[in-house]
């Protein structure tokens, strides 16, 4: 029986590659997200329209239809969980919703690589207003708000949702150009400027790892009523991760820390190491690897496939790189400081 999926969202980055795959798996696929952004998906997809922070547009757009599965990469704040529910309680058999990682950095007292278990506890008081800081506290607290809504629909009325979720999520169509940022840098033959601290193990995920499974998800309907940790199994450091990455490209990956406070003030932080953030998680794949038979795509592979991706074709480097000789001249003046 062919099945009825709905994408929300669906045209950048792990929604791109999953409405590829489910246009060419024969499935009767449907697009809901506003229409703005432009995409080369097949025109045989079905497409909605709606702003889905509007109950009522929401409303409107899916009238009357009905799906088999929803896979949502859009859900942020509770009030929009609140719409889902109302309007895929009873016509929706799974609801796979995208999360995050950053639930547990909003935890209290958690120690690193989070577990599934550690979700529920105190959260850490709000940073002060109108910083980044608060900004990503905002995030993480919003998405356990939407995962919140999602569990007591389930344990209440059998909601049939999974919860996946994710940490920095790596693939060649990542709309913020994280390995991009990396990529154009050990190109040049220039060293990475680095934050010295943290320096938290990275632990990601690879876009097509995230595809494989829902895919999986919506063939089986496996994991409803639960919360997955979808994470690679490597953790590395960032100068580990510099090192296998400029092996695949072959070049030397040399790095040179400075404080962060100097790296913000001259403007190049986060662009000149996307991976030295303070709200990166760090997450335990065990549960995904006992209940749904998971493997993960090693990161050095992945990491080459993406990199043979950016030397297949012309790719404008990002507009922060227009700054880069200024961090050469920076990188410069802190390589000549002496060492205490």
């Amino acid at each position: 029986m062919t099945k009825r999926v709905l994408i929300i969202g669906g045209t950048r980055n792990m929604g791109y590659y999953l409405s590829q795959r489910l246009a060419g798996s024969g499935c009767d696929l449907t697009l809901l997200n506003r229409g703005i952004t432009k995409d080369d998906l097949p025109r045989s997809i079905h497409r909605l329209h709606a702003d889905r922070t509007d109950h009522k547009q929401m409303q409107r757009a899916l009238l009357a239809k009905s799906f088999d599965v929803v896979v949502d990469f859009v859900l942020y704040r509770g009030d929009e969980a609140r719409t889902v529910i109302e309007l895929f309680r009873d016509n929706v058999d799974h609801y796979i919703f995208l999360s995050t990682g950053q639930v547990y950095l909003v935890r209290e007292g958690l120690q690193r690589p989070f577990r599934e278990d550690d979700y529920a506890g105190p959260l850490i008081p709000a940073p002060k207003e109108n910083s980044y800081a608060y900004e990503e506290w905002t995030y993480g607290v919003e998405k356990r708000d939407v995962e919140d809504q999602l569990t007591a629909a389930w344990s209440g009325s059998l909601f049939p949702c999974t919860i996946l979720r994710l940490p920095m999520v790596n693939s060649a169509r990542d709309p913020y150009h994280r390995l991009l940022n990396y990529y154009v840098r050990l190109r040049d033959g220039g060293p990475i400027l680095v934050p010295e601290r943290p320096n938290y193990a990275l632990n990601h995920v690879y876009a097509l790892d995230v595809v494989d499974l829902i895919m999986q998800l919506i063939d089986t309907g496996q994991g409803k009523g639960r919360a997955y940790n979808i994470a690679q199994d490597e953790r590395v450091t960032h100068a580990e991760f510099l090192s296998i990455l400029g092996e695949i490209m072959g070049t030397e990956a040399r790095s040179i820390t400075a404080k962060r406070s100097e790296l913000v003030a001259g403007g190049f932080m986060p662009d000149c190491s996307p991976f030295s953030e303070r709200w990166m998680s760090d997450l335990d794949n065990s549960r995904s690897k006992a209940e749904l038979g998971l493997s993960y795509t090693p990161l050095p592979d992945y990491l080459s496939e993406i990199v043979a991706y950016f030397d297949s074709q012309p790719i404008a480097p990002p507009l922060t790189y227009s700054r880069r000789q200024a961090e050469l001249n920076f990188a410069e003046r802190q390589a000549a400081q002496p060492r205490i």
